[in-house]
């Protein structure tokens, strides 16, 4: 963002983050077979950074657990995100995080679909059709500029 723009949201709602998740015995334990769930997806997503402010996807409410449908037997992930304004120009990046954390993070068998809440954004369709296209994904992980803020909304921030 340069220093000259201003912010679209500029006093976004902050909410509570969720409490971590309890891991057990046989959840650490390797012999065992442990499907990949709802929450453990949402695990890897909700500390994902805004782009315009420093909050966490999870704190603007971008993303939230019942959003998140996994079905480990089928190796599908599907997660709605909800931006914080109908006409965030932030959108796609942040969608584009989202997939990439979960490309990322996932076995080669999963397949991906991230898209917005539906109603709950002016370009919605738009979006959508650019986030599940894998050639403008593909693309847009090559322009070096663009993942360079990608991998910044996937840092770990400082406290």
């Amino acid at each position: 963002m340069s220093a000259s723009s201003q912010l679209e949201n500029a006093n976004p709602v902050i909410f509570e983050r969720s409490d971590e998740r309890l891991l057990t015995a046989a959840d650490e334990d390797e012999d065992v077979h442990d499907p990949i769930d709802d929450r453990e997806i949402f695990d890897l997503i909700r500390s994902i950074n805004d782009p315009e402010h420093p909050l966490s996807l999870e704190e603007l409410n971008v993303v939230e657990q019942i959003r998140v449908k996994v079905n480990d037997a089928k190796s599908t992930v599907g997660i709605e995100f909800t931006p914080t304004i109908p006409h965030c120009s932030m959108a796609t990046l942040i969608g584009l995080s989202i997939k990439v954390k979960l490309l990322r993070s996932l076995p080669d068998r999963f397949k991906i679909d991230v898209h917005i809440t539906p109603g709950t954004h002016a370009s919605e369709d738009a979006v959508n059709k650019q986030l599940a296209d894998k050639e403008r994904v593909a693309a847009a992980l090559e322009n070096s500029s663009l993942l360079e803020v990608v991998n910044q909304c996937l840092s770990t921030r400082s406290a």
